[in-house]
């Protein structure tokens, strides 16, 4: 398919996506949204891709939302744009693929909520967050309240939402908002070094542990540890865990399946 705010390139197991309307700083517009809605779709009927990284063209990863787009939305409207964009991000949860942000500039607002929904993030240098949506005189919408707490804690997030500040990729890193702060020319590489990272290790297995540990965000700590032990059984039922296992035994690398 062709698509007008999207570029993608497919590498074995590994997909990348180039949000690439850098006129707007890769606003996230509704056009953006159904497109990445669709492209998820179409990516998800393909069990050999297990990786999915996201990145922006230019000097933003996502600025923001589309504001000129917004500013005359009605109250129900808005609640409709909200909603189209969180289901991407539940769509995003739901996938058997792993999210990874390779965020190479700006994301601020919704960019820095896209950046949340994904599994693992990453930063250029250069890189700049926040969610300043309060100085517009509206609050995040896309999952920004929820999320954020959970990832950095609930002061540091009243800190960040309640003022609207931004930060850059060391303070991102220091806060645990990201995982890795690398120069621009060495992100997209280093993104790949942790896809393959990931490739290399048995599909099922890494499908049910990014699973449990989301489920870690719903559940209580005895519900989450009840659904890690089914988890735990369920690879025993796959071939992967016999080869994974002798291999091991066998001193030898496993030779894992390709999907799921």
């Amino acid at each position: 398919m062709n698509y007008r705010t999207v570029l993608v390139e497919t590498n074995d197991q590994i997909c990348i996506i180039k949000l690439n309307n850098p006129a707007s700083l890769n606003a996230l517009s509704d056009i953006m949204i159904d497109e990445l809605s669709d492209l998820l779709d179409e990516l998800e009927k393909k069990n050999e891709i297990r990786i999915i990284i996201f990145t922006g063209e230019g000097k933003a990863f996502i600025a923001g939302g589309d504001i000129a787009y917004m500013s005359g939305l009605s109250a129900e409207a808005a609640r409709k744009y909200a909603e189209d964009t969180t289901n991407l991000y539940v769509k995003m949860r739901k996938s058997n693929k792993i999210f990874i942000a390779a965020i190479n500039g700006y994301a601020l607002g919704g960019g820095c909520e896209f950046a949340l929904a994904c599994d693992l993030r990453l930063a250029s240098e250069y890189a700049k967050f926040g969610l300043p949506e309060v100085s517009l005189g509206v609050i995040p919408g896309g999952g920004g309240t929820q999320r954020l707490p959970r990832l950095v804690g609930t002061q540091k997030a009243l800190e960040l939402i309640l003022t609207g500040e931004i930060i850059g990729a060391d303070e991102a890193l220091k806060i645990g908002l990201i995982t890795q702060v690398v120069p621009k020319d060495e992100l997209m590489p280093a993104a790949l070094v942790l896809a393959k990272k990931i490739t290399k290790n048995a599909p099922l297995a890494v499908k049910y542990a990014r699973e449990c540990i989301r489920q870690s965000e719903e559940l209580t700590l005895s519900a989450g540890i009840e659904y890690e032990n089914t988890m735990f059984g369920l690879c025993f039922a796959a071939e992967d865990q016999h080869e994974g296992m002798t291999a091991f035994l066998e001193k030898r690398e496993a030779k894992f399946s390709k999907g799921f």
